[in-house]
């Protein structure tokens, strides 16, 4: 009994491994294949039409799905979802390197106009460093006092003492005041530069005034001086017992001497 349940058993195995076997079907793995990637031809599915269409498998197997032989369905066929989806995926990241590219060039601007508003910034403006700097740099670093330079000490006495000066120091205080608050303070740049214009302006119509008043006040103490040289040489005219033309000749003399 024992050894026909041992033989009973060793059966049972056998035919259990012999059902395990593995199907290799080549239409299937041929199927297989062209669904991942090999190229879809038609003409490679099997079983074939045979002679005049006739052959009874192909009719059995593709009658109900005429067009999947000629249906490309791999997934990254040229038309396959893979596909597509790699597609989208490379449009998407066109479009966000667009607006990327966008947003820097949006950012760069608002940069750039912010550092045109900036006081901090405005010595480094190009219209300021090629121009403006040179034509006020007597302005900002200039003295006061050199608006003296070269005048005798009568003319600048007389300058000093006739408020002429005092006036000429407080307009020239105020433009560098107003030139300070322009630079540091946060504006436009056209503002700016509009400001720097007429600052400049204001400027050379002051220096031109100076050197008209100046030029007034030299020939005041020039007439001032004259006339009293005069007023000594006529003091000592004798007037006593000479005739007017005597007296009138005297004067010439001493006004030519």
């Amino acid at each position: 009994m024992k050894k026909i349940i041992l033989l009973l058993t060793f059966f049972l195995a056998v035919k259990g491994l012999s059902a395990q076997r593995t199907i290799t079907d080549r239409n299937i793995i041929n199927q297989q294949e062209r669904m991942v990637f090999k190229s879809w031809d038609p003409a490679k599915f099997t079983p074939t039409p045979g002679f005049l269409g006739l052959n009874p498998e192909y009719w059995l197997t593709w009658a109900l799905h005429p067009n999947y032989p000629k249906t490309d369905l791999r997934p990254l066929s040229p038309f396959g979802p893979q596909t597509q989806r790699i597609s989208l995926v490379l449009a998407m990241g066109q479009t966000d390197n667009a607006y990327k590219r966008h947003s820097d060039t949006l950012a760069q601007t608002a940069a750039i106009r912010a550092a045109g508003h900036l006081g901090a910034l405005s010595p480094a403006d190009p219209l300021w460093q090629l121009y403006y700097s040179a034509q006020l740099s007597e302005l900002i670093n200039g003295s006061p006092r050199s608006a003296l330079d070269g005048l005798d000490a009568q003319l600048g006495g007389f300058l000093v003492s006739s408020g002429l000066y005092s006036w000429y120091t407080q307009e020239r205080e105020s433009l560098l005041e107003r030139l300070e608050i322009i630079r540091n303070a946060d504006m436009e740049r056209g503002s700016r530069i509009m400001g720097y214009h007429r600052l400049l302006s204001e400027y050379r119509k002051l220096k031109a005034t100076w050197q008209q008043r100046k030029s007034a006040a030299s020939k005041q103490v020039s007439l001032s001086g004259l006339s009293e040289r005069m007023h000594g040489k006529s003091s000592g005219i004798r007037l006593k017992g000479r005739s007017d033309i005597e007296i009138a000749d005297e004067i010439l003399a001493h006004s030519k001497l």
